[in-house]
């Protein structure tokens, strides 16, 4: 099997690959996808029990559906044989999906969610769920199910939330390629935690008809890997426009080609955003790592006044609709973070969602300006480094009380509410023990031309992947607990 010039050696006997050049191995029938299958259960085995990244794998039906892709005539698409990670948060066939809580613990859906349906028409082998807080709602990945899932750059820490099972599945070679969702900055801010690259779409360019409220477009899918073009891969195979889903039409148009000098702009905080001066010093650091590639960077943002509590009201309103009934009903069994999200939306008038709404269009008006003088726009994609899992959810920083649990989110969740595609990368790490992630922003429809981007700054400077110190983990031998 073919590896690229970024695999690890690592402690497993196996490298971990790209995604990509594991793709054309499969496509060439170099190597067989029931092998690279067992590769990823051997890794899946040793790594698991410290990591906590999984709530449920399915190793008969994967195995299942890997022997079907061998044996099928010619690949079945982009993804024929790669073993893909779902996040629990999204219905799998035949297979328990629990949105990390004890209330769905044996639920089984009957059928896929529109996204993971496109996953295996392209040909991905669906390895497992990763874990998740409950209901996607914490800063920590865990719930009363499983976790927390541990940081592999340093166990003790947060893989952050809400997608921290995929980033650490990814980051670690347990899956070559993870599905995410993103609210807040749920794919931004562990693939910046743990070292691996993320796309969150322009909403509707990965239709989703399964979205009860269909006009809003806060949440996204989004994409996990270890590279920029395995990141992309993956995005390309989850794009598809939907007649039922209203922000589709028209999602998919292309942007304007990659520039060979793109215009670039920084902003350390949107003007508004609270941010540790750890944060704050790295950034500084990485900006000045991609002036050599990119040019002069200057320091720039659009008014983002009124964002914030735009966003805490958008997002009340949908949680306290969405899982209101559930508190109503079984609020003993729920976490302290999702009864706080509930809560929040509980007195909030139709007045106040109205004038949410016109903030936010008045946002996006503002963004749309900035960026017709601005390619893309460089901010960190975490107002803070990873922390202790132990410590629970973000509080203060640097000593600073924060308003509320969603106020260190504030430098992602200000992109989420206007709804402009994002690529996450990580920085160089030189010294530095732990990882840090930026956020690649540019204008709706201009994915390409972050991915031309990101894809620069990954070769020529060394914003890529580096593989974790997994030999600190378990030895061989111990076996994964996972039903």
């Amino acid at each position: 099997m073919r590896s690229s010039a970024r695999a690890s050696s690592g402690p497993a006997t196996d490298p971990v690959p790209d995604a990509t050049a594991l793709a054309e191995d499969l496509a060439a029938r170099r190597v067989s996808a029931e092998a690279v299958l067992d590769r990823h259960l051997a890794r899946i085995d040793r790594l698991e029990p410290a990591l906590l990244a999984f709530l449920t794998l399915d190793r008969d039906g994967a195995r299942a559906a890997a022997r079907a892709l061998d044996r099928a005539a010619h690949p079945v698409g982009p993804l024929h044989g790669l073993p893909v990670a779902v996040k629990d948060l999204t219905d799998t066939a035949g297979l328990r999906t629990t949105r990390g809580s004890l209330l769905d613990a044996e639920r089984v859906p009957e059928a896929d969610d529109p996204v993971v349906a496109r996953l295996r028409r392209a040909g991905a082998v669906v390895i497992g769920k990763t874990n998740t807080p409950e209901f996607g709602f914490g800063a920590v990945c865990t719930n009363a199910l499983r976790g927390p899932t541990a940081n592999p750059y340093d166990l003790r820490l947060t893989s952050g939330g809400s997608s921290g099972g995929s980033a650490v599945a990814v980051a670690s070679g347990m899956a070559a390629l993870a599905h995410g969702t993103d609210f807040g900055g749920s794919v931004r801010t562990p693939a910046g935690f743990c070292c691996v690259v993320s796309i969150r779409p322009t909403p509707g360019l990965v239709g989703d008809a399964a979205r009860d409220l269909a006009w809003t477009g806060l949440a996204t899918h989004g994409a996990l890997a270890r590279t920029v073009d395995d990141a992309a891969l993956l995005l390309r195979a989850m794009a598809s426009d939907d007649p039922l889903d209203p922000l589709s039409a028209g999602a998919r148009a292309p942007g304007p080609p990659p520039a060979a000098f793109p215009r670039v702009a920084a902003t350390a905080d949107f003007g508004i955003a609270t941010m540790a001066r750890e944060v704050r010093d790295r950034f500084d650091e990485a900006v000045a790592a991609a002036e050599p590639v990119l040019g002069p960077i200057p320091r720039s943002t659009p008014d983002c006044a009124g964002a914030g509590q735009a966003f805490r009201v958008l997002r009340a309103a949908q949680v306290a609709r969405t899982y209101g009934p559930l508190a109503d009903r079984h609020s003993d069994r729920l976490s302290p973070t999702v009864r706080w999200n509930v809560e929040a939306g509980r007195s909030l008038s139709a007045q106040d969602y109205l004038a949410a709404e016109a903030t936010r269009a008045a946002l996006w008006r503002r963004f749309c300006a900035f960026f017709r003088e601005v390619d893309v726009l460089i901010a960190p994609s975490a107002a803070v480094m990873p922390w202790p899992s132990a410590d629970g959810e973000v509080l203060a920083i640097d000593g600073t009380p924060l308003p509320d649990i969603l106020d260190y989110l504030t430098v992602t969740f200000v992109v989420s509410l206007v709804g402009f595609p994002v690529v996450t990368l990580p920085a160089p790490r030189r010294a530095h023990p732990l990882p840090f992630g930026l956020q690649l922003i540019g204008p709706p429809g201009g994915e390409e031309a972050l991915i031309a981007v990101a894809r620069r700054l990954e070769r020529e400077a060394g914003f890529a992947w580096r593989p974790p110190p997994v030999q600190d983990l378990p030895p061989d031998g111990e076996a994964c607990d996972h039903p």
